[in-house]
């Protein structure tokens, strides 16, 4: 996964306001910082897991440094707006069904 850490919110709001669907837009990029997050908890938990220490009080430094890593790491909802902005996020939602009058 490619991290852009600096991405203007307004160019993202310009961009997709010219589409004409700014709200689903937000909806879409909220919902994929929710994917992302789990993601990367999942990922977390997978690498602690492996390093997790047996005695109580010692300080393992391989926790310590993948910790510091996923710290570094942009928050889900600049990745996820870097996403929309480079065109990588596409969505669409589905139709909504008309009921007759009756």
């Amino acid at each position: 996964m490619r991290y852009r850490k600096n991405v203007n919110p307004v160019l993202v709001r310009m961009k997709e306001t010219e589409r004409g669907v700014l709200y689903e837009s937000i909806v879409a990029m909220g919902k994929r910082a929710r994917q992302i997050n789990d993601l990367l908890k999942q990922e977390l938990n997978t690498r602690l897991a492996e390093v997790m220490t047996t005695a109580e009080g010692e300080t393992n430094f391989e926790q310590f440094q993948i910790s510091k890593e996923f710290d570094n790491i942009p928050k889900p909802t600049i990745l996820a707006m870097s996403e929309m902005y480079e065109n990588l996020l596409n969505y669409e939602f589905p139709e909504e069904k008309k009921q007759p009058n009756i």
